[in-house]
């Protein structure tokens, strides 16, 4: 069962489908379309970025039905990840398979590689849902499963109850970027090393405040300008810094360096693309890497957002 989990590991990074059909926080329909995020499809597989994570809540599923749209007409072998969300009142242990047969019938596929519970969400417990994704693996539904937003302990529980099953933990999805390093603080990252857990990390662009394309004169649109309004005004000396970067290794950019920053810190970053453009952005934090020195100085700088 061991190798099952390999092609996490030998994946550096996917692409987030998140956008992909959400109107409420990504604006789908209105700022990109259907043939945008499509291109966005076909080039992060063209550019070698080959493991598409998505959820069953996106886009309340347009998300899966868009790439199950997308896979009909492509001959490129695609890894495919979503997830279940454990909402209070799926309370029937059934409601995992359930739902898992649901998902594979908008992305309309036998099986997925990855699926993974959304959050820890109570009362049903950890165990419970550790079990039933035992059941998706031993019927064929899905090659290895994973948690998300699942910290030390709850990972360690999910670890637990598979290993009775001698299913391993495939992966644990939580958010780290150059802003948000608790996932490093903490010890979650560590562990996930220690026991061979893929760390996936979402939102490895800080939700586009990476990339220099906001300022505290031009935040985000919505609701992302409201959070992250505290954060503008400190991001410029870091920003400056990821540039001077980028400029020693040809002109790679500030999205490019955050990006690889990620992966030499052992993770699987997953950035959304809603374009083809955004996606060929993406795809050039491959092929290379930041030195030693480099990283620590972007983990020296990024200290004035850690948060413990």
């Amino acid at each position: 069962m061991e190798t099952s989990t390999r092609f996490l590991h030998a994946t550096e990074m996917g692409v987030g489908a998140w956008a992909w059909g959400d109107k409420l926080i990504w604006n789908y329909g209105g700022s990109y379309t259907n043939e945008d995020v499509r291109g966005a499809f076909d080039i992060s597989l063209e550019k070698g970025v080959r493991l598409v994570d998505t959820a069953e809540v996106y886009g309340r599923g347009r998300s899966e039905r868009l790439i199950g749209e997308f896979l009909k007409e492509s001959e490129v072998p695609v890894l495919l990840a979503t997830k279940f969300m454990p909402y209070p009142w799926r309370f029937r242990k059934k409601a995992l398979l359930r739902s898992l047969r649901r998902s594979l019938e908008r992305l309309d596929v036998e099986a997925i590689d990855l699926y993974q519970i959304h959050w820890p969400i109570p009362p049903i417990s950890i165990e419970t849902w550790m079990n039933e994704l035992a059941i998706a693996v031993q019927e064929g539904l899905t090659r290895t499963v994973g948690v998300s937003n699942y910290d030390q302990s709850q990972m360690l529980q999910a670890y637990s109850a598979l290993a009775r099953h001698d299913i391993p933990l495939a992966s644990n999805q939580v958010e780290y970027h150059l802003l948000d390093r608790r996932a490093e603080k903490n010890g979650l990252l560590a562990r996930c090393h220690e026991l061979d857990i893929r760390f996936i990390a979402y939102s490895p662009l800080g939700m586009g405040l990476l990339t220099g394309k906001y300022t505290v004169d031009s935040p985000p649109p919505g609701m992302r300008g409201r959070r992250f309004s505290k954060i503008l005004p400190k991001l410029p000396p870091l920003l400056k810094l990821m540039t001077q970067i980028g400029q020693d290794h040809g002109g790679k950019s500030n999205a490019q360096v955050a990006l690889n920053w990620l992966i030499c810190k052992g993770t699987m970053p997953i950035p959304g693309a809603k374009n083809t453009k955004q996606a060929e952005a993406n795809a050039g934090a491959l092929g290379w890497k930041l030195t030693e020195d480099q990283v620590a100085a972007l983990d020296e700088a990024s200290e004035a957002f850690t948060k413990e």
